[in-house]
């Protein structure tokens, strides 16, 4: 029983994420895990004193990330659905992917339960060790930094505006403690523990009026003639194309030409046209030359045409999902080819191995996608853009490197591998918070998925939904400064705060 109650709690945080956004579940969410450890701790020395205390304590953790996990995730089971050899791996995947990822939680829980009681320092411990076992997550094996507490703010622009100058882990590691600060009210009754739940509420007040501050001042820089003078005019393409294996030339004319009419190109007017990653499905670019004329016959030279397609490079047998540019004769003026690839989705982890037992990755064809090397902008007059395809977008290392002069990035994606479900629109709300850290316009086309313009500060200006089809245009400010987020020294710098408070807490508790 002490496992099932850990396990609910962990599928019920899936409501404070996007598409549901009830953030306030969390205030439950986490002192509820808090207490359960709190108890089992208490209780280990009469009712659980035959039992391995320590294996509850981490099985409490591992239970509640597997119910984090299998509700939060459960979508990633339908990429496995376009391909029948892929389809005996559904169970697998739905079942073993939270099994696995539940591990962290254990590990975290594992840290903190042992020493847990009903008192402040513990709430710091249990909060320390969370954010620690985040970070962990979203760095090791490729890193899978998906659903971070932090996200359930990417609704609210005025509380995420302090992303910017003390990035992401960081800003997890205080929502969490946020989450927990609710406790105290239920510990001992004392002026500490008031004094601390009222300090932690200004504190939050204090950070929402600061975002306010930040946004309205945002606002009125991007009306200023500087900036009104300096944009570019962008068009976002969102097809809703369904994804088909083994397309044939007829299917890609069709395509083209749908994603053609969508554009409505005008061929005095300079713009920019971004159409979705994964829109010609297992082809490669040397193969889109026969529809040369169609772009000859459309688009102007005033007219530049970004999208996703698959490439070879000339030098090697080295394939790569890229992002190209081509101008209206068809001709590559800037290719990027992406750096973090997809586990088993893009590329096949001891390839050699597990080739032998039959297994594939998940997009067309049978080898696996290279990895980009060097990440140049795209720069073009005024335009320095940096390209993030799909997956990409949630890793914030890949905008902390971004040069100075960058103003604007550009995702391009396809989410139809995540189906009519939840995770399209929790891929969309890692695009907002790259925003923030960046303090750059971010663009976004996504086939299936949330295409959107969304401003330096996190506001959506406009999109379309993953089920509507069509265009969306903005003159794009092209906003360029020094204020974005560099590193993560800010999360070490909150660890090490949190872990000399409790050391020291600790320390003056044994003098006495």
């Amino acid at each position: 029983m002490i496992f099932v109650l850990p396990f609910f709690l962990g599928a019920l945080s899936v409501l404070s994420f996007q598409p549901f956004n009830y953030t306030i579940i969390n205030f439950l969410i986490l002192p509820a895990l808090f207490l359960n450890l709190s108890h089992v701790r208490k209780k280990s020395k009469n009712i659980y004193r035959k039992k391995p205390f320590i294996r509850n304590i981490f099985f409490i953790g591992y239970s509640f990330g597997v119910g984090f996990f299998l509700s939060g995730n459960y979508w990633i089971t339908y990429s496995l659905t376009f391909d029948e050899s892929f389809k005996y791996l559904i169970p697998i995947s739905l079942i073993g992917i939270p099994l696995f990822l539940g591990l962290f939680f254990g590990l975290a829980t594992l840290i903190s339960g042992i020493f847990i009681k009903n008192n402040f320092i513990s709430i710091l411990l249990f909060c320390n060790s969370l954010s620690l076992v985040d970070f962990l997550r979203s760095k090791i094996l490729t890193g899978f930094p998906w659903n971070l507490w932090a996200y359930s703010w990417s609704w609210f622009p005025e509380i995420i505006q302090v992303l910017n100058p003390i990035g992401l882990f960081a800003f997890n590691m205080l929502s969490i403690t946020f989450f927990c600060i609710p406790l105290v009210l239920i510990f001992k009754k004392n002026k500490l523990n008031m004094f601390i739940f009222c300090i932690c509420l200004i504190l939050f007040f204090l950070n929402y009026i600061f975002g306010s501050m930040i946004i309205n001042k945002n606002n009125i820089s991007l009306n200023n003639s500087n900036y009104k003078n300096n944009t570019i005019y962008t068009k976002v393409i969102s097809p809703n194309f369904d994804i088909k294996y083994n397309l044939s030339l007829n299917d890609v004319s069709l395509l083209l030409k749908k994603l053609i009419k969508f554009s409505q190109p005008e061929k005095n007017k300079e713009t920019i046209f971004i159409w979705p990653e994964g829109v010609f499905t297992g082809f490669y670019f040397s193969e889109l030359s026969e529809f040369k004329s169609f772009f000859k016959s459309s688009f102007s030279d005033k007219h530049i045409i970004i999208f996703g397609i698959n490439t070879q490079s000339k030098t090697s047998k080295e394939y790569y999902n890229s992002l190209v540019a081509v101008n209206n004769n068809f001709e590559i003026i800037y290719q990027y080819n992406k750096k973090k690839l997809v586990p088993f989705g893009e590329f096949l982890p001891l390839e050699d191995i597990l080739k032998k037992l039959g297994l594939k990755k998940i997009t067309q064809g049978y080898g696996s996608f290279s990895e980009g090397k060097n990440v140049d902008n795209f720069i073009m007059g005024n335009l320095n853009a940096l390209p993030l395809i799909c997956y990409e977008i949630i890793f914030p290392q890949l905008t902390q490197g971004i040069n100075n002069k960058t103003n604007m990035i550009i995702n391009i994606s396809e989410d139809g591998w995540f189906g009519k479900y939840v995770g399209p629109r929790q891929h969309f709300a890692k695009a907002i918070f790259r925003a923030v850290e960046s303090n750059t316009f971010l663009i976004r086309s996504a086939n299936q998925g949330v295409s959107a313009f969304i401003d330096n500060r996190g506001n959506v200006i406009k999109h379309l939904d993953p089920n509507e089809r069509g265009s969306i245009e903005l003159n794009v400010p092209l906003v360029n400064n020094n204020s974005k987020n560099r590193n993560d020294l800010i999360f070490f710098i909150l660890l090490f705060t949190y872990t000399l408070i409790i050391l020291t807490f600790k320390k003056n508790k044994n003098d006495r």
